[in-house]
């Protein structure tokens, strides 16, 4: 086996150049992002430098989480070559060390840092991604109506099931205006339709202003207010109209039983917690994949080569997760098989490409 001081070493020295690689990425994306800011605050009271920095800021990390795999690609590759310019790994060879165990101490930075994002780096983007959320639509003046279009919702609770429609939705304040709702017994059977200016979202309840009820069997009655039970919450809403809602990795098994009980389409939030728990794996084909391109001996020549080809299997890993990912959320697979899929063929090309190169 690898000695430990060695193995510490390889593992050093692949940690940096993965954090170097990810600073960079994240500072240009922060740039990228700032000037974008600045070029809309023109219009925008309010709209300071540092409240921009500052907005940019709390962007940033949700944007950078999507660019980690490919941080770990990068950073690999420029370890494993950095390694063979200086011959380390040609000594370690001669010292008898297999390639299997000089990637070994790279898997488990990438094992340690695929769950570090998950736990720890993914929540804490969620969080500064929401406050973003939220001072962008309070400079920009952009948060009162969702989507701009009609709002349908379907709901079951105690008093059963039913169908909103509305012809917008206030984030702020938890709001339907323009709604209509039918309500249905268990056995979707009509029992009444609700129309009210606005509908607001109280805890377990929905209650609807000025409302005029018709149902079956009764004459049509004015309310000054109507209560129609619900289990649904402002951000299960926003959720469910949007993918603008950043969500925690921790929260999202609540999220997707709560969506499920209140009837509404849970399988985007599915789908999104099986890649989260993928994404160890996807670090660890990173990892596999960039070893691959990456242990030549330089004298031989072939860098450009390499670098292109650890490029274009990156570039084609990601074309085959998002590919993955549309299937999933389109419900043609399961969100578990559309989340696995691509980590587990890159894991298996990077293994049968060493045992072939290595030991073939």
């Amino acid at each position: 086996m690898i000695g430990r001081t060695l193995g510490f070493y390889f593992a050093k020295r692949f940690a940096s150049a993965m954090f170097i690689v990810f600073a960079t990425v994240f500072v240009l994306i922060y740039t990228i992002d700032f000037v974008e800011l600045m070029r809309r605050a023109g219009d925008a009271t309010g709209a300071g430098t540092g409240t921009m920095a500052k907005l940019a800021l709390f962007r940033t990390p949700a944007t950078a989480e999507r660019v980690i795999p490919f941080g770990m690609l990068f950073g690999g590759m420029v370890a494993f070559i950095g390694l063979s310019r200086r011959l380390e790994l040609v000594v370690a060879r001669a010292a008898g060390i297999s390639a299997w165990q000089f990637i070994t101490p790279a898997l488990i930075v990438a094992l340690v840092t695929g769950l570090f994002v998950v736990a720890a780096y993914n929540p804490v983007a969620s969080t500064l991604k929401d406050r973003a959320n939220t001072l962008e639509a309070h400079i920009f003046r952009r948060g009162g109506v969702a989507l701009g279009k009609e709002v349908w919702l379907r709901q079951r609770s105690v008093d059963g099931e039913a169908i909103l429609r509305a012809t917008s939705f206030d984030m702020d304040n938890g709001t339907l205006l323009g709604v209509t709702a039918y309500v249905m017994d268990s056995a979707s059977q009509f029992l009444e339709r609700i129309e009210a200016p606005e509908a607001q979202l109280r805890k377990g309840y929905w209650r609807f202003v000025k409302a005029r009820v018709v149902s079956i069997d009764v004459e049509p009655e004015t309310h000054d207010a109507y209560l129609l039970a619900t289990n649904l919450t402002v951000d299960e809403i926003r959720s469910s109209l949007g993918p603008g809602q950043a969500v925690s990795f921790w929260s999202l098994p609540g999220i997707v039983s709560r969506l499920e009980l209140a009837g509404l389409d849970a399988t985007r939030y599915r789908l999104i917690y099986q890649t989260l728990l993928a994404r160890p794996g996807l670090l660890v084909a990173m990892v596999l994949l960039a070893a691959c391109f990456s242990l030549k001996f330089l004298r031989s020549g072939g860098l450009a080569r390499m670098v292109l080809g650890g490029v274009s299997a990156g570039f084609a890993l990601f074309v085959a997760t998002q590919v993955a990912e549309d299937l999933g959320n389109a419900g043609v697979v399961s969100a578990g098989f559309a989340a696995w899929v691509a980590p587990s063929l890159a894991s298996a090309f990077g293994v049968l490409t060493l045992l072939h190169k290595e030991d073939g």
